[in-house]
């Protein structure tokens, strides 16, 4: 029995051993299997309330789905969560004040969790969804939504109070319920009958009479056809501020799915285009002590009236505007009141995304003051400061100082300012990012993730509220993505290099303090080969900016001397960094193809992340302009300083990535030989209106600026051949997006092009079989016309 248990641990060993070296040479089907053969990293870290474990989601076994594990702090040792326990842990909520106490919703429901002893207090069951909660300005009760409304309860006595009064639908008087031929009639009869009249007066003051007898009631806020949203309360509970919503009515798309289980053709509801009408927004105040609520008047805000600067392309429609003279949309976050309740801050931000106010509002006159005005004739943007959708990264630090990001000095950097002196103060400054702000329990450090050292390098610091030197708490070259722990005594970090992808580390909340790592991910099979640290590099581009790329060299050559352009997607994304891509298929495809003898570039073009604001906007109103420029530029450093032929050069790219393919095989038809784009917009009319709007204002404003950047107007230039591949069900960038374009190539008697489309497939392809068909595609373009 021990000989033959030998025999099979030799052959599983030797099994294993086959398998490790089965991964080189690199093929596109190997790659392109279900990521699982690389190994599963963890994800979604957090922590315990207690801050004595770590929990995370992982899948060393390879099964279907992830499954949750946790490591205790001082112990490397892992297990699995059990679904008992894994379904009491809420990792969101709010805490208490004093962090002694959580308060968390668990499938429509409200609980209390003693952070002490770990115990949950169920404080609501019912079949109505109770979400949002968070706990009141005193600390003494529970604030949450139910349908439309807020609500509290006291944690004192389990008293519930119902906070507003908000009605779908229209107050309809009775007089209203009648026709014009009841109406008359029932005049008619109280005219003709006095004791009708009597006894209608009779009725009358019974009813005022019963309703002085019973407590006074909310009043109704009748939402007609709008929608209620940002229900917020001040501290002291005196003022209810929220938006009411009315929608635009707008028109969707739809997407045929051909493939179903029915096996009749299906339509998937997507998006609107760009242009379409928009949401209109209304801020309210509802002053509790006078039951009354009266909108926030919206031409206090300065500038409001200011015309984009774009319109002086447009004489006519400039001048009908102006005679026009019609304040833009708006829409309001917030407030942020004070601790004190005794100010509140409110962001406000144009839908143009031209203007973003940060406002002191005194709740009882409704009255706003300018604390900030950023202002961009191209777009408001940047990590922390987020569009019209949503609010920036912005707080109170104590009762008089507040503090906010903004990208006036071309890079996103922290400030606060003092709000009785209005004393602004810059906290970071540099010609690097803070990505993410998060301010200590007891509001006297920020911690920071930010670029500083590297745009291609996030690292974790410490800083004073009051600014001075940063720490730098982490010391791993790549990302550190950290999560603090609840007595911010440890750093729970998620971390990968160019060819590591993410293991978890755990490390003490001190400068120098060695990180210890916790999972070990990777299969032996993927770790066999010897994956490329690629090298980041640096050019100037002809504009004088400094462009940064990944480059992948071949140890040897191949004799045409091929180069291959990668454009990563996204536009507002950042791939040469110093972590493990988010293109990690496209990673692996590029050590294949330097295996094959090619060189491969990949860059941050214009438009990219992490570069501060002149790179973001230097696209403005003209896509496939300086971001293509910059593709052009670096295929001509590959052929003056990496001995590349400048007639062997291939473009590849999905998403935005293959809308630049395309322009650049439309407009630079003689720097690219061949181009493979995938899942790509061809015309920015229709794609969102979200994306699209920031970058090229409107098409029926701004018809210049779309009728340069779309791919569809300058078919007629390709000339090497072309690979287009599509997701059938694509319901960001639609099919009809290519099959357009495809038309317009017909059109022109273009033949030196082909259209793979894939039936089952969205924008993000999910099953290998379709990677693997698109790869093996691009990779015998490549080597049928870069290599002969």
């Amino acid at each position: 029995m021990k000989k033959i248990l030998l025999s099979c641990s030799i052959l599983f060993s030797l099994s294993e051993f086959a398998i490790a070296q089965q991964l080189s040479p690199l093929s596109v089907e190997k790659i392109m299997r279900d990521p699982q053969w690389i190994g599963v990293s963890p994800s979604n870290v957090f922590w315990s309330d207690n801050s004595k474990t770590i929990y995370f989601n992982w899948n060393p076994e390879k099964t279907k789905f992830d499954s949750l594990y946790s490591v205790e702090v001082g112990s490397t040792t892992i297990k699995k969560v059990p679904a008992p326990i894994r379904r009491e842990l809420s990792h969101k909520g709010e805490f208490n004040k004093l962090h002694t106490k959580k308060v968390v919703e668990r499938g429509g429901d409200i609980f209390i969790l003693d952070i002490t002893t770990g115990l949950s207090n169920q404080i609501t069951n019912t079949s109505e969804r109770e979400i949002l909660p968070r706990f009141s300005g005193d600390g003494n009760s529970i604030i949450y939504m139910k349908g439309d409304n807020l609500f509290s309860w006291s944690m004192n006595d389990g008293h519930i109070a119902q906070l507003t009064n908000f009605v779908k639908g229209k107050k309809i008087a009775e007089a209203e319920k009648l026709t014009d031929q009841y109406r008359w009639l029932k005049q008619d009869q109280l005219s003709e009958f006095l004791v009708l009249e009597q006894r209608k007066d009779a009725k009358k003051a019974h009813e005022i009479a019963r309703k002085a007898d019973q407590p006074k009631r909310l009043r109704e806020i009748y939402l007609e056809d709008r929608s209620v949203d940002e229900l917020t309360i001040s501290p002291n509970a005196d003022f209810i501020t929220y938006n009411l919503l009315t929608n635009a009515n707008d028109r969707n798309t739809i997407v045929p799915n051909y493939v179903t289980e029915s096996g009749y053709t299906e339509e998937l509801q997507a998006r609107s285009k760009v242009g379409s009408p928009l949401v209109s927004y209304q801020f309210f105040i509802y002053d509790v002590k006078k039951d009354t609520s009266i909108a926030v008047q919206v031409v206090q805000i300065p500038g409001l009236f200011d015309l984009p600067d774009y319109i002086k392309d447009y004489p006519k429609q400039k001048a009908e505007r102006e005679k026009k003279h019609e304040p833009r949309k708006v829409v309001f976050h917030g407030p942020f009141w004070s601790e004190d309740g005794k100010n509140a801050i409110v962001e406000i931000g144009a839908q143009d995304n031209k203007d973003r106010w940060i406002m002191h509002l005194d709740a009882a006159t409704r009255k706003l003051t300018l604390i900030d005005r950023q202002h961009d004739d191209a777009w408001i943007g940047g990590p922390g400061i987020d569009d019209w959708t949503g609010a920036g990264t912005m707080g109170w630090i104590d009762n008089q100082n507040f503090y906010y990001q903004s990208e006036v000095s071309s890079f996103s950097h922290l400030y606060s300012i003092n709000i009785a002196s209005r004393k602004k103060i810059q906290l970071t400054s540099g010609n690097w990012e803070v990505q993410d702000v998060q301010l200590s329990h007891d509001k006297q450090n920020f911690y920071i993730t930010a670029n500083r050292d590297h745009p291609g390098v996030k690292d974790f610091y410490r800083l004073a509220v009051a600014g001075g030197k940063m720490i730098k708490l982490t010391s791993m070259k790549g990302n550190n993505e950290v999560q603090l722990s609840p007595d911010e005594k440890w750093l729970a970090i998620r971390y990968s290099y160019t060819n590591k992808p993410w293991e978890l580390f755990l490390q003490e909340n001190k400068e120098s303090a060695q990180p210890i790592q916790i999972t070990h991910s990777l299969s032996d099979e993927f770790k066999s080969y010897n994956w490329r640290d690629a090298e980041l590099i640096n050019f100037k581009n002809r504009y004088g900016n400094v462009v940064y790329a990944r480059l992948y060299r071949p140890a040897i050559q191949h004799g045409s001397k091929p180069a291959v352009i990668f454009v990563h997607g996204a536009g507002y994304l950042q791939n040469a960094h110093y972590w493990w891509s988010n293109y990690f298929r496209e990673y692996m495809f590029h050590n294949l193809l330097t295996d094959e003898g090619y060189t491969v570039l990949d860059i941050d073009y214009q438009g990219s992340s992490g570069y501060g604001r002149n790179c973001r906007t230097n696209i403005y109103r003209h896509m496939g302009g300086k971001d293509l420029s910059d593709e052009v530029d670096g295929a001509k450093l590959l052929a003056e300083k990496y001995n590349v032929n400048p007639k062997k050069i291939g473009i590849y790219g999905g998403s935005y990535g293959g809308f630049m393919t395309l322009m650049a095989m439309f407009t630079q038809p003689d720097t690219f030989a061949a181009g493979a784009a995938l899942r790509s917009v061809t015309d920015w009319a229709h794609y969102n209106h979200g994306y699209t709007s920031n970058i090229l204002n409107e098409p029926v404003n701004d018809s210049i600026a779309y009728k340069r950047s779309s791919p569809i107007y300058f078919a007629e230039g390709l000339k090497g051949p072309l690979l287009m591949c599509h997701g059938m069900v694509d319901v960001n960038v639609h099919f009809q997006d290519i099959v357009r374009l495809s038309q317009r190539l017909i059109d022109l008697h273009k033949n030196n092009w082909e259209l793979a489309v894939f039936p089952m497939e969205d924008h993000g392809f999910v099953e290998p079989s379709s990677w693997a068909d698109e790869y093996k595609r691009i990779f015998n373009l490549f080597e049928q016309n870069l290599k002969k």
